[in-house]
């Protein structure tokens, strides 16, 4: 790293935290914190729905299976989402809206305590939260690697530093700063100017723009599969439900752009844009990795291929460019969780555990969102030092986040569809701990294969939670005025207002 390298990292970190004060003086109540109050445009909301589903994981878990395996890991990791997302829009994403704009919803899980009831609530919530400490750890621990890569700084400072910066922008500035950080980032960094000089310096490597359909032939035999002896067609298919249920709610961070949209319709055109940008872009940042067994062939570690094009092929500058879209990638996914969990912290979790939380200010609200905020940046942190005796951060992403999604997010996400209002609160619990103990057991004792262990936890928390609905029903007035206030379309349906719709008798 060249000294023209640092001051672009360190004018990158400058900028996000210029950004979080910025936004700062945007926030005013926990709902401007949480939800934009519902005013953030469409665009901006798909926008930042799409960056957020980015990390450095990407370049570097991903980077080595794209080395070792080829196109496989887009087909699983982001041909998947856009399809979810493009579900989601259709299915999802004004049910989310209308949560916030007919019911006064600011957090993903507050809905929850009326569908089912608290116990329900509380145990999603206190899993979802634990399982995101983990997921957030891993994110910290790939931008680490890659800055132990460029620069050799050792893993706890790269952790260190890319948390404090992180810490200090979002809790400042809450949804709006994550947005805008994402909209810079989408314009200038990565998704702009460094990802472009990245594939034309690789295509340069390779010949000319030739190579765009000249290196497929040139690659290892297996590379162009979509499917691989561990990346399964079942796999694919079970990770396609999976990504729907994943990036239209059940990580709650992205159910909150879908709020965040002044009305329903926003938040479907936000939806069908990230859609459409996870079925696209992501071929263009990873073709240097699918071309990298020809450009840097023979590594030892194939998660840092991608580091190792960067260092060796761009110019002084250009590298800190790159570094600070990946601080970006990952900074804006850790914000952006990082906010969704301290909605959950302090609008379900704490009333419940505390009974003077219930009688806070609007003051004390705003306050007790950014210890929250706080609080869960630093256990992440701690936690990502210790990602490598947890299995590194592949296995976090795929293995852990993947399996354990499905079982949390199935009675969040289809708790809100008709078609499953017999499901209450027993068919959402049995669900869930099965769906876990499912996992514990294909992880822990069986010994499985990758594709039987995001499949099977999944799969079994589906069938239990359609099973018990249907011979087991669960049926009352409350539920059923919940799923038709925020299923039904009608007139009053664009409303930006952060309350709840005049004459509602739902509350939450």
């Amino acid at each position: 790293m060249h000294v023209l390298d640092w001051t672009v990292v360190c004018g990158y970190f400058l900028v996000m935290v210029a950004i979080g004060w910025w936004s700062h003086r945007r926030v005013r109540n926990v709902k401007d914190f949480y939800t934009a109050d519902g005013k953030m445009p469409w665009w901006l909301a798909g926008i930042s729905h799409h960056m957020s589903g980015y990390s450095a994981v990407m370049f570097v878990a991903f980077a080595g299976v794209a080395y070792t395996d080829g196109v496989t890991v887009y087909f699983w990791a982001f041909a998947t989402i856009g399809i979810g997302v493009g579900i989601g829009s259709w299915v999802f994403a004004a049910r989310w809206n209308r949560l916030r704009s007919r019911l006064g919803v600011a957090s993903p899980l507050e809905y929850l305590a009326q569908r089912y009831n608290i116990p329900t609530q509380q145990a999603l919530a206190w899993s979802g939260s634990l399982l995101k400490v983990f997921d957030v750890a891993s994110k910290w621990f790939a931008v680490a690697v890659l800055l132990n890569s460029f620069a050799g700084v050792p893993l706890t400072l790269g952790i260190l530093i890319t948390g404090t910066v992180t810490l200090l922008h979002c809790t400042a500035g809450g949804l709006w700063a994550d947005a805008l950080t994402d909209f810079g980032q989408f314009l200038i960094l990565i998704q702009g100017l460094a990802g472009i000089v990245m594939l034309t310096v690789v295509l340069g490597e390779l010949g000319g723009i030739s190579g765009l359909w000249t290196v497929w032939d040139r690659l290892p035999e297996g590379h162009l599969s979509p499917t691989t002896s561990e990346y399964t067609t079942v796999f694919l298919l079970v990770y396609i439900l999976v990504k729907t249920l994943e990036y239209n709610g059940g990580m709650w961070n992205l159910a909150q752009r879908y709020m965040a949209a002044p009305d329903t319709h926003a938040a479907k055109r936000g939806a069908m844009l990230s859609s459409g940008l996870y079925l696209v872009w992501p071929l263009v940042l990873m073709f240097p990795m699918f071309a990298a067994p020809l450009i840097v062939p023979g590594l030892d570690d194939p998660t840092t291929s991608y580091a190792v094009m960067v260092t060796s092929l761009l110019p002084v500058g250009l590298v800190g460019l790159v570094l600070a879209g990946f601080f970006s990638h990952t900074m804006a996914m850790v914000a952006s969780d990082a906010n969704a969990i301290s909605s959950v912290v302090t609008r379900d979790m704490l009333p419940v555990m505390w009974r003077r939380a219930r009688a806070f200010t609007e003051t004390e609200s705003l306050r007790a969102a950014r210890i929250a905020t706080v609080s869960f940046i630093l256990l992440s942190m701690f936690v990502a030092t210790q990602a490598q005796n947890l299995g590194g951060v592949l296995s976090i992403v795929v293995s852990w986040v993947a399996a354990l999604m499905g079982p949390i997010s199935i009675p969040l996400l289809l708790g809100m569809l008709p078609w499953f209002r017999r499901s209450g609160s027993r068919a959402a619990l049995v669900s869930w701990a099965g769906g876990l103990l499912t996992y514990a057991l294909v992880y822990y004792v069986l010994d499985s294969s990758q594709t039987v262990i995001v499949v099977t936890p999944i799969l079994v928390s589906l069938a239990l939670y359609s099973a018990l609905g249907w011979f087991l029903p669960e049926t009352s007035a409350r539920t059923d005025e919940i799923i038709e206030t925020i299923g039904r379309a009608d007139d009053d349906d664009t409303g930006g207002s952060g309350s709840p719709s005049e004459g509602s008798v739902v509350t939450v």
